[in-house]
């Protein structure tokens, strides 16, 4: 018995790394899927339907109805089609599982607007597109019959290289911060229909390796246990609970996972505040102050490279 029999996902970007190891293990738990994958390259250029089919073969073979779609989460009206197909197919939806991504890395002041734009469009966007239609379904199913409860599973995939900053992705991070916060408010939104997380991988993909070959030693690292830390099928059990019945009062909430271990995260939350007696600043006065008391013994903010310290690997 698999924690998600009879149940229906769409994974995006199943095809490969993190999508293809979630896509695995829900069909191991008894999951029926509809696997997309464009089957382009790491920065997004060409097609290729193959991808997708391996992928939708090696599920079937677990058990399960798997269809394959090969189109691109940028399109508002591909993606609506996508959840329909789901209908169509299976009957029903219950899961979708945001994970297609880009990359174009490139210094701010050498960043293209089509290097910006293509990566906001395929994980900002392109989470929205998915997102947006699943939404009008679950709500929809919740109208008709409230019985159903919050049914609907939505799980996002973001960054640290977003959360904390990595320099040369000023689009990859903007996108993935923005997604993490798209995760807030529409869990907010969708609360009576559906829960939805957020999970920030570290894992070795093809966005931590084909497109930064300076990333490859350390990601294929294990650490002093002999831990494949960077695995990406480390990730995937994670994403599967969260797509679970087990998971119906858990929403908005965001998740590292890396190796063996599971982080709750906190966003921007408050650290200090000063004020001034009733009375509004004056540039002079904020001069004086804010270096003095509100910047005074704040901690310092978790770094991307600093947060592979913590697991004892080196740069």
């Amino acid at each position: 018995m698999g924690m998600l029999d009879g149940k229906v996902a769409i994974i995006t970007g199943a095809g490969r790394g993190l999508g293809r190891e979630e896509a695995l293990l829900f069909a191991k738990e008894g999951c029926n899927l509809v696997v997309n994958d464009l089957g382009a390259s790491h920065d997004g250029s060409g097609s290729e339907t193959k991808i997708a089919d391996q992928i939708a073969d090696e599920c079937r073979k677990l058990g399960v109805k798997v269809v394959g779609n090969y189109d691109s989460v940028t399109d508002f009206n591909k993606a609506k089609a996508m959840i329909e197909q789901a209908i169509s197919e299976f009957g029903k939806l219950d899961i979708l599982v945001n994970n297609a991504g880009i990359l174009r890395d490139r210094m701010i002041f050498n960043m293209t607007e089509a290097e910006f734009d293509d990566v906001i469009a395929v994980h900002m966007k392109g989470t929205f597109n998915m997102t947006r239609h699943a939404a009008e379904y679950f709500r929809g199913q919740v109208k008709v019959n409230e019985d159903l409860g919050n049914f609907g599973r939505i799980i996002n995939t973001a960054s640290d290289a977003g959360l904390l900053g990595n320099m040369g992705q000023s689009n990859y991070g903007a996108a993935k911060a923005g997604i993490a916060a798209f995760t807030n408010i529409v869990s907010m939104e969708l609360r009576k229909y559906a829960t939805v997380n957020c999970v920030v991988p570290v894992a070795r993909t093809r966005l931590t390796t084909d497109a930064t070959p300076s990333m490859v030693d350390t990601m294929s690292k294990l650490d002093d246990r002999g831990y494949d830390i960077f695995d990406p099928k480390n990730v995937a059990p994670m994403v599967a609970f969260l797509a679970s019945n087990e998971a119906s009062k858990i929403t908005g909430e965001v998740f590292r996972i890396v190796g063996d271990k599971v982080a709750s995260l906190i966003g921007w939350t408050t650290y200090k505040w000063i004020d001034n007696d009733g009375e509004r600043f004056t540039p002079q006065i904020l001069a004086e102050r804010v270096k003095k008391e509100l910047l005074k013994g704040k901690p310092s903010k978790e770094s991307f490279m600093g947060l592979f310290g913590s697991l004892g690997l080196k740069m």
